[in-house]
């Protein structure tokens, strides 16, 4: 069935390429039903027993192999449900544009691969898949062209550091135990060294690290998003960075074990804890710096960092409730993230800008896609009853009862920063007066209202019952060697406290259906005019109906000395250096016999004088 899988998603990718060049509905077509037959693959192996089998035999030497469970499987899904939702939202997006289907070839590409990163069954197949979706994905980025091959670049660059780190590794272990089999290397790694499982962790964090876009490993993430296509940046936000999420996982629980992880030196200097808190930091200084986003994608991506250092906070504390969290909020992110940015795609795809200061008044223009920001603004921030808060829940109450105050309070402040720039994102776009440019504006067509739709149902209903997701998180994190929690389709249950959603959720009827009556039993708004409105008892300059433009201007003057991005500002340094050390090096070059007949000569004089120190010495 993996085989089947593997051979579907990628004979998808390259048959739809040809079939391009005949039919672009064909293409279409096809790509739909691939994944959406890929989804129904994938949902029947959840039922199968966990196995590995070997596919490819002496590949190099090596045998390549496959295999499912459980953990495997909850990001398999996830991969192609999104994969098939951004298919379909990309109909009406790419259409009328140049290399079409170059396009769908390089975003199924990027899907097939990571479908065969999770179902790999040693590291060298890991390996292979890897590099798959790293160049693929650097195609789409560079997609644009212009700007976007800055952005390409700069991404590629980064995964070619963490590919060359990955690849030192899986030499080393294979060197030092003979096997690159997921499920020999634990044993192999527990009679091994402290100092060399810190390296081999280090080298294998370096490449998990950048692809999850973890602080000091981010600065591809922001420009990689603003330039890549829409439908490709929900993929990137909401599964490939992931990837990195999948391997620190597979790294930390799978390859080396709980004990081995969790035991690596001790106290506030042991390895998981020094993690926990750089994904403190994660949280916290990308969400600020993204209120001080004006284009909407960058202020998504400077999330999306922000976003993950939780998921890695969860992982990293190592307990059961926070381990349950930190996947949870994978799969929560997938969702609510892929959302906001197909969303901000309808309207980039309407009103050709993603400027936060030139958009606002969309609301009824674009009805669906302001519904689904607003869902998956909820999930983001972890408003009750939708997914993100109970994920976000688990891993605040697990770092509250282990006596962690201060990573509590990271966590928090990064929500409270996550409602700011929420509330900039949602009333920039959708909200106050609607620009006159605008007037005559569609809605987004069936094909992007559909996936949004979709999204915004898998928030609202795994934020009312989590206990479905939770069922094969809590098989992840037990077979992890993690104590099970105590589910229910509503919740949790625990000594020291329940949540039930359904409690929540009759609560929220009935003080809805209050103020609804209190609201239908007032008087009626009166409509004026859209220029007749005041902000702080003046009225409105001409063309600028948005007065939150401004609005977080006072704070950004507090704060924008202290988020910088001084870790790009030193990535920039070292790129320029190398830069001016290189052209230097090419003056070297001048083309001139005698000028290389004095380097010679300077040369030689240089080991003269060496060896006469050397003598007198």
């Amino acid at each position: 069935m993996l085989e089947t899988i593997l051979i579907v998603a990628f004979s998808g990718a390259i048959v739809s390429y040809i079939l391009g060049k005949v039919s672009s509905r064909m293409r279409n077509y096809l790509s739909v039903l691939v994944w959406l037959s890929l989804v129904g693959l994938t949902s029947y192996i959840y039922f199968s027993t966990p196995a590995r089998k070997v596919f490819y035999p002496d590949f190099l030497g090596f045998d390549l192999a496959l295999r499912i469970n459980y953990f495997s499987w909850l990001f398999a899904i996830t991969i192609t449900v999104i994969a098939t939702l951004c298919v379909v939202f990309s109909f009406n997006y790419i259409k009328g544009r140049e290399r079409t289907d170059f396009y769908y070839l390089t975003i199924l590409l990027v899907n097939a691969s990571m479908l065969g990163i999770v179902v790999s069954g040693d590291l060298l197949t890991f390996y292979v898949f890897w590099e798959i979706m790293s160049w693929s994905a650097f195609l789409l980025i560079s997609y644009n062209r212009g700007a976007a091959l800055a952005a390409g670049l700069r991404y590629i660059v980064m995964s070619i550091i963490g590919s060359g780190a990955m690849l030192v590794g899986v030499t080393s272990l294979y060197s030092n135990f003979g096997t690159l089999a997921l499920e020999e290397l634990p044993d192999q790694l527990a009679t091994s060294s402290s100092l060399y499982l810190l390296f081999i962790f280090l080298l294998f964090f370096l490449a998990f690290g950048i692809k999850n876009a973890i602080l000091p490993f981010h600065t591809w993430l922001p420009p990689a998003h603003s330039e890549a296509p829409a439908p490709f940046s929900a993929i990137l936000s909401g599964m490939l960075i992931k990837m990195g999420t999948y391997g620190i996982i597979l790294l930390f629980y799978v390859i080396s074990g709980i004990k081995l992880f969790l035991g690596l030196s001790q106290g506030v200097w042991s390895f998981h804890y020094i993690l926990c808190g750089l994904a403190a930091v994660t949280i916290v200084v990308p969400t600020f710096i993204a209120v001080l986003q004006d284009d909407a994608k960058k202020l998504l991506a400077w999330s999306t960092i922000g976003q993950a250092g939780y998921i890695i906070l969860g992982i990293s504390f190592g307990t059961s409730l926070s381990m349950a969290g930190g996947i949870f909020h994978f799969f929560n992110h997938a969702i609510f993230k892929s959302l906001l940015f197909l969303a901000i795609g309808a309207v980039e795809y309407r009103t050709s800008t993603r400027d936060l200061n030139s958009l606002g008044g969309l609301i009824k223009k674009m009805p669906v896609a302001f519904l689904a920001t607003l869902v998956g603004i909820g999930g983001l921030i972890g408003i009750p009853l939708t997914n993100g808060f109970f994920s976000k829940w688990l891993i605040y109450k697990s770092l509250i009862l282990d006596g962690q105050p201060f990573l509590a309070f990271a966590a928090l402040i990064g929500t409270w920063g996550a409602i700011l720039y929420s509330y900039k994102l949602l009333h920039n776009v959708f909200l106050g007066q609607l620009p006159e440019k605008y007037d005559g504006i569609k809605k987004a067509p069936l094909t992007m209202q559909l996936p949004l739709g979709i999204l915004s149902l898998g928030v609202l209903i795994f934020g009312i019952l989590p206990g479905l997701p939770l069922n094969p998180i809590n098989k992840i994190t037990t077979s992890l060697g993690f104590d099970p929690l105590n589910l229910s389709i509503w919740g949790t249950v625990s000594d020291t406290g329940t949540v039930n959603t359904l409690n929540i959720f009759l609560a929220f009827v009935v003080v809805a259906g209050i103020l609804w009556y209190v609201f239908r039993s007032g008087a009626k708004s009166p409509e004026i005019a859209q220029e007749d409105s005041y902000a702080a008892g003046a009225p409105i300059p001409e063309d600028k109906y948005n007065y939150t433009v401004d609005f977080y201007n006072p704070l950004e003057r507090m704060m924008k000395p202290f988020l910088r991005d001084l870790i790009d500002d030193f990535y920039s340094w070292i790129v320029e250096a190398t830069n001016q050390l290189s052209n230097m090096i090419r003056k070297t070059y001048s083309g001139y016999v005698g000028t290389y007949v004095m380097y010679i000569v300077a040369l030689l004089a240089a080991l003269i004088l060496v060896q006469l120190g050397w003598k007198i010495w």
